[in-house]
């Protein structure tokens, strides 16, 4: 009798640590609530690249959200990350008004992911009036923010290979005029980490030589209990690197996990003109 019964609680033991396992397999294997915010009429281009590679199949679930639905909604409760794509920040900041901007704010400082790719990340900034201030960085040469766009390098730090999962020193990624991101000086925020550094420039329309070197052109920084990235250059774009965008989403989204390095060329392919914005 006695072995009948230690039997039947080895058998309970059991299944009660499978059914935990189960759980937690599946509660690993839920997707990444990501929110792209898109003010135009479904045509622009920086939401359509972000869903090409942002699906279900590599763990993300992926909806367009209006300014009107972040500012009117309750969207951002029903989200682990937020991405502000490409176009112009001030608009998206004039489309957001005062609310809107709040409630983003608010969702960051109380655990959300916050992404930035070129206006998201202009937007990100303590620089200007309409800015965030979720990052504590100003712009570069903000006079002449529009240098031109073309491929360009980056210079992978050693904390930014393993974070997005980068084994080369050298990436070539396209920029479109996204800000040259230097530390600010905000007392009441913290220092970003830059991850990756402009190695080569954009030097057109009259912008001057020698500045965009060196600049950040990807930075990390925790916001209240959220996390926030920022992409200057467009990794998201027809030639990627596509892995340095699910990267950051997953890290805003709270997962440490560092992922498998992949190796990127130095310089893009020819056809380096897809449009980002």
């Amino acid at each position: 009798m006695l072995m009948r019964f230690s039997g039947f609680c080895l058998f309970v033991a059991f299944s009660i640590a499978a059914s935990s396992l189960t759980l937690s397999v599946a509660q690993a294997a839920e997707p990444i609530r990501v929110s792209i915010y898109d003010h135009s009429d479904g045509s622009a281009n920086g939401p359509k690249n972000l869903m090409k590679f942002l699906t279900e199949e590599n763990g993300f679930k992926c909806v367009r959200v209006s300014p009107e639905e972040i500012r009117d909604t309750d969207i951002l409760t029903k989200t682990d990350v937020l991405i502000i794509p490409g176009g112009s920040a001030s608009a998206q900041s004039k489309k957001l008004e005062e609310a809107g901007c709040a409630k983003i704010k608010e969702f960051v400082k109380n655990g959300g992911g916050y992404v930035g790719i070129c206006a998201g990340a202009y937007l990100a900034t303590s620089d200007y009036s309409w800015s965030l201030g979720l990052m504590n960085a100003k712009v570069v040469d903000k006079a002449h923010w529009a240098r031109g766009t073309g491929p360009v390098e980056l210079e992978m730090k050693e904390s930014g290979k393993t974070l997005l999962g980068e084994s080369s020193d050298l990436v070539g990624v396209y920029y479109g005029q996204g800000p040259l991101l230097s530390p600010g000086s905000t007392k009441e925020l913290p220092p970003y980490e830059p991850l990756a550094l402009y190695a080569t420039e954009i030097a057109k329309k009259g912008a001057p030589s020698g500045v965009m070197v060196g600049t950040s052109a990807i930075a990390k920084v925790n916001y209240g209990n959220g996390r926030v990235i920022c992409y200057s250059c467009h990794p998201e774009g027809k030639n990627g690197p596509h892995h340095l965008i699910k990267a950051g989403v997953r890290w805003a989204a709270g997962i440490d996990e560092l992922p498998a390095p992949v190796a990127s060329p130095q310089k893009l392919s020819a056809d380096s003109t897809t449009k980002v914005d």
